[in-house]
């Protein structure tokens, strides 16, 4: 899977008869679509209903002088990334309610295997 690059902060907003309406633009629809369709095959039969800690590491392609495993310290953060993960995560019942994601790890790198690594721990 290409990761998506857009982030749950990319809403847009537009006013309708005076009133403030939030909308996802086609990039975020398509990214959400994207990870919902490579993460429903890993749901779990039951979701989890206890404190869980999710470790991910955001693999990028390389890209430039970067190498495989360094850190990518540029766009997008990872709390931006992580909203729509979990977002995901929560739509596909992989736990209750996210509030039980109590601890994260959340890494990202330049990789030359790209695509996303999650695990879940129940606490």
């Amino acid at each position: 899977m290409k990761i998506p690059t857009v982030t749950h902060q990319e809403k847009k907003i537009h006013v309708v008869n005076g009133k403030p309406v939030v909308y996802e633009p086609a990039e975020l629809k398509d990214a959400r679509q994207k990870l919902m369709a490579n993460l429903s095959k890993y749901a779990p039969e039951q979701p989890f209903s206890k404190a869980v800690r999710i470790l991910v590491k955001w693999c990028f392609p390389i890209t430039g002088k970067h190498k495989n495993g360094e850190y990518k310290t540029t766009k997008p953060d990872t709390d931006n990334l992580q909203k729509l993960l979990k977002d995901v995560m929560t739509d596909l019942h992989f736990w209750k309610d996210d509030a039980l994601v109590v601890s994260e790890i959340v890494e990202k790198f330049w990789a030359n295997v790209t695509g996303l690594y999650v695990e879940i721990y129940e606490l």
